[in-house]
């Protein structure tokens, strides 16, 4: 969390330790180019401190007097805020919009703060979700992987808001999750903001191609930080990879060997040339990277795995290998080759069989937490 957000949530844990009400503001929603993104906070009290910011400053004093009627009413209110051609309303002037959501401090949520707190503390990823009704107070939930804290007001609800939100949190995901008053998967009846407190994991690609392209496109799409990296300048290009957080040139086993991963990273090797994926292999086998995923055909697979037994790799390092990559759907395009290869993570990160549904008699959400290596 950064160190802004941070400061807020801890400025409103000391004024209720000294009996100061106050509201809590939130970016629920953006588009354009809105200046702050999801989840930043501004808190508001009733003596009229002030701590953190949506907006840097565009909208504040309009957010100011909303949050004084919040903290007055005990009434959630959401409210948005635009570019406009009206010259006595708030606006955005970079030309973004942004959806705030202003909540009173209440018991529920001074309930969980001390776990929300300890968590960021330790570096534990988390997830706060809240629920927002403008008639509603004092539901909100604390989710980790492996535990929760607090309540949205119905055990079945907490219940199916579990299942979707640490599936977020292993991606580091803020958004609204929109279910049934009670969980009802195909309702949309309440609206909850489910603020991420934790990293974007890591998905890196070797190798510039249209296969490549592909899988930056959907890595994004389900929330990791992606890197592109290949040696040939010529290819790896920002232009050739627009969806890629950051497209590195440099020779990948290099690149590899300085960059931190941890059992969430995902390494997908596509370069198809054994002078480029055996060296970038043996530095990926010896890292904490969940998954690790080669191209290839059969025929070329067996090839790499001679040369990196000749390299000293052991047979337990090897099968960390997801080679050839991918789940068998019967791929040909480079799209369709991708989602083969997002749905062998996704499998892996959750535990699930790849198997068709319609096939199997187990429950469609797995019970266990997410993983990846194993």
């Amino acid at each position: 969390m950064a160190s802004l957000e941070e400061t807020v949530w801890q400025t409103i844990a000391r004024w209720h330790r000294r009996g100061e009400r106050a509201a809590l503001v939130r970016v629920v929603g953006r588009s354009g180019s809105a200046p702050r993104g999801l989840g930043a906070a501004m808190a508001v009290s009733r003596s009229g401190q002030v701590v953190g910011s949506v907006s840097g400053g565009c909208v504040e004093g309009e957010v100011f007097e909303l949050a004084q009627q919040v903290i007055e009413s005990g009434t959630p209110v959401g409210s948005s805020y635009s570019s406009t051609t009206d010259v006595l309303a708030p606006e955005l002037p970079c030309g973004g919009t942004i959806e705030v959501f202003i909540e009173p401090v209440d018991s529920s949520l001074i309930a969980v703060l001390p776990a929300l707190l300890d968590a960021v503390r330790d570096g534990e990823p988390v997830a706060l979700v809240s629920v927002m009704a403008d008639a509603t107070s004092g539901r909100h939930l604390l989710v980790a992987p492996h535990r929760s804290v607090g309540t949205l007001g119905d055990a079945r609800l907490d219940h199916a808001a579990l299942d979707d939100v640490r599936g977020l949190l292993a991606l580091g995901t803020t958004r609204v999750l929109r279910l049934g008053c009670e969980g009802e998967r195909r309702h949309d009846e309440l609206s909850v903001f489910v603020q991420s407190f934790a990293t974007p994991p890591r998905m890196v690609i070797f190798g510039a191609n249209d296969f490549a392209a592909a899988l930056t496109r959907i890595g994004k799409f389900l929330g990791y930080r992606v890197t592109l990296c290949d040696a040939r300048a010529a290819f790896a290009t920002a232009e050739a990879f627009p969806a890629a957080d950051e497209v590195v040139v440099r020779w990948p086993h290099d690149y590899l060997a300085e960059t931190p991963t941890d059992a969430a990273t995902v390494i997908c090797v596509l370069t198809h040339d054994p002078k480029f994926d055996v060296p970038v292999l043996e530095v990926a086998l010896r890292t904490e990277a969940g998954y690790i995923g080669v191209m290839g055909s059969r025929r070329t697979h067996a090839d790499r795995l001679a040369r990196l037994r000749a390299a000293g790799m052991t047979e337990r390092q090897l099968a960390r290998l997801a080679g050839p990559v991918g789940l068998d759907l019967g791929a040909r395009t480079p799209e369709e080759t991708a989602v083969s290869i997002a749905a062998e993570i996704v499998a892996r990160r959750w535990g699930g069989t790849g198997a068709r549904l319609s096939d199997l008699e187990l429950p469609i959400h797995h019970e266990r937490g997410p993983r990846l290596s194993g």
